[in-house]
């Protein structure tokens, strides 16, 4: 089984999931901040592939980008630095990143690595789900990678419902449609948007991302889903903190009691 559908199996609630940039805040930070983020009690991870226009990112993750690319990370160095990082990490791990490069090294290639170095899903914000059911679909199914697809407030229920019968191992439940960013707090809409997904009764679970950034945002998204997802806040703390080790430390106190 696919260590995002067991995970999912194992835990209907309160699944933590961590977003960081690959190479930032240093090219060779990607296995040691994996490292530290499962030995914290961390769930699931998502790799971000540095990419120069972020589109879907706030201005953290953006920053990141950038400064991962001037380090010198590619998709090809990534893949290298994952090669044997099924020898330090058991939960799921998912790599986050849009279409250009993935295209540039090939869609199949890229299914291929991941399988390699043991890669469970990816995310690619910008893939049309149509050219996703189209053109991709099969080849992620025949390498057994997850391809987790983005709902939003403004996604109509029919294309839920669709992305539900196409899809196997979570749905992206993004709390707006906005930007990444850190939120204190979820005001009433947001939390009736999480509800009316709830009472979808979907076949795959729901995790909400973009916003999480303190206990009561965390809590507030996995009272209607199996869990949250944390990217600007940690990529802050990773760039303020003095080591990995403190970052980690810093965000999962401040998420978790």
């Amino acid at each position: 089984m696919n260590r995002i559908n067991q995970l999912l199996k194992e835990h209907k609630k309160g699944i933590l999931s961590i977003y960081f940039t690959a190479g930032y805040p240093n090219l060779d930070d990607t296995v040691p901040i994996i490292r530290e983020l499962e030995k914290k009690g961390v769930n699931m991870i998502e790799i971000g592939i540095p990419f120069s226009d972020p589109m879907a990112d706030g201005p953290v993750i953006q920053d990141s980008s950038t400064q991962a690319l001037n380090n010198g990370m590619t998709l090809k160095l990534l893949f290298e630095q994952l090669r044997d990082i099924r020898h330090y990490a058991k939960i799921p791990l998912i790599l986050m990143g849009y279409l250009n490069p993935i295209m540039q090294y090939g869609f199949e290639n890229f299914c291929r690595k991941c399988v390699e170095c043991g890669i469970d899903g990816m995310i690619i914000p910008d893939l049309p789900f149509k050219d996703y059911m189209e053109k991709y679909q099969i080849v992620a199914e025949r390498y057994g990678v997850k391809v987790i697809m983005l709902i939003t407030p403004e996604t109509s229920e029919e294309r839920i419902r669709l992305i539900d019968e196409h899809t196997d191992g979570f749905i992206y439940m993004v709390s707006s449609a906005a930007t990444t960013g850190a939120q204190d707090e979820f005001n009433v809409e947001k939390k009736n948007y999480f509800k009316r997904i709830e009472s979808m009764k979907l076949n795959n679970p729901c995790i909400v991302g973009f916003g999480i950034s303190n206990k009561a945002t965390f809590k507030a998204a996995c009272e209607h889903a199996a869990g949250a997802i944390v990217g600007s806040k940690f990529v802050t703390l990773l760039g303020e903190e003095e080591s990995i080790s403190a970052a980690v430390g810093k965000l999962v106190a401040e998420l978790k009691d």
